[in-house]
């Protein structure tokens, strides 16, 4: 009977021990670390993406030549992806209400964590994976210009996975980001907005221009702020360093007229360019997978303006 009690003893405390291992296993599983360097050669220098744990694994930080591109702040001024839904309500649609974004929310602020959930996470070569349960931009009881906040919680439903690859084909300068939301059952939207790529820069990119895809030249745009129908260059007043966006996925469906924005913010010292998808059914928006391909150019002025000439002209083969 001793015996048996002994081994007895010993094999619960075996199991216990092994299911200890399992669930710590499943916790680092759940829980992966979002602080990581991504580099690939990009002309005569190299382009360098950082991601932080603090920010959900979203883009902190992207370099060419030594110049930093990216005025990462608090956790919504990133290289980052968000949506937006109307949860079926009639009358102005206001994005921040129901708005989940990836970086965090705005009660994060300039703190060490973030309210969204990193879910997946790998790197290999020149590329970067990342899933991420989005958190709510705006705390339930929050407003955004004196509109209340639609969701009930902080961590939404909401999932949004990226693959971010720096090079395309034989185009070293741009960045080829694929980004998937995935909206959850259960809710009710008749209208949506993805944000599927937005960029908040330094303000010293103070020139904003825009391409136009058939002629392949560039001409100044004004500050507006809001969208129009072609591909948005950021550069400086030197042309010396210049980001710019192109989608081969534009325009949506209905919104032919918008699909790429431009805004500067001179109180905060920051300008912003984005872009834009969205999708209208009265009947709802259906739950599931929404994918759109991002290409993200980088360099001089003219390397910019060059490369985005060459997406386009490949997209339209």
């Amino acid at each position: 009977m001793m015996n048996y009690l002994c081994n007895s003893r010993f094999y619960y405390r075996g199991l216990l021990i092994l299911n200890l291992f399992f669930y710590l296993s499943r916790a680092c599983q759940a829980a992966p670390e979002g602080d990581t360097v991504v580099r690939g050669k990009a002309g005569d220098s190299e382009i360098v993406i950082t991601t932080t744990n603090r920010l959900a694994g979203a883009i902190h930080s992207l370099t060419w030549n030594g110049k930093e591109f990216i005025d990462s702040f608090d956790h919504g001024r990133q290289l980052q992806s968000a949506a937006s839904f109307d949860c079926g309500k009639s009358g102005e649609f206001w994005a921040e209400r129901f708005n989940p974004t990836e970086a965090g929310s705005r009660t994060d602020g300039v703190g060490p964590t973030s309210s969204s959930k990193l879910l997946r996470f790998k790197t290999q070569d020149k590329e970067l994976q990342t899933t991420t349960q989005m958190a709510f931009w705006l705390a339930p009881g929050q407003e955004s210009s004196g509109r209340p906040a639609l969701n009930t919680g902080i961590l939404s439903d909401h999932r949004v996975s990226k693959r971010v690859r720096i090079g395309y084909q034989n185009l070293d300068q741009v960045l080829d980001y694929q980004v998937t939301f995935t909206l959850p059952e259960g809710e009710h939207h008749n209208y949506a907005q993805f944000e599927a790529l937005t960029g908040y820069m330094p303000a010293e990119f103070e020139k904003f221009w825009k391409f136009n895809p058939k002629t392949g030249k560039l001409k100044p745009l004004d500050d507006g702020p809001g969208e129009q129908k072609d591909p948005v260059i950021m550069s400086t007043r030197d042309g010396a360093y210049a980001m710019g966006v192109y989608s081969p996925d534009q325009p949506s469906p209905g919104f032919e007229h918008a699909g790429y924005g431009r805004f500067r913010f001179p109180a905060a010292k920051v300008v912003k360019w984005n872009c834009a998808f969205r999708v209208r059914n009265p009947e709802g928006v259906a739950a599931g997978d929404y994918s759109f391909q991002v290409f993200v150019a980088i360099g001089t002025l003219e390397d910019v303006r060059s490369s985005l000439n060459s997406l386009v002209a490949e997209s339209t083969k």
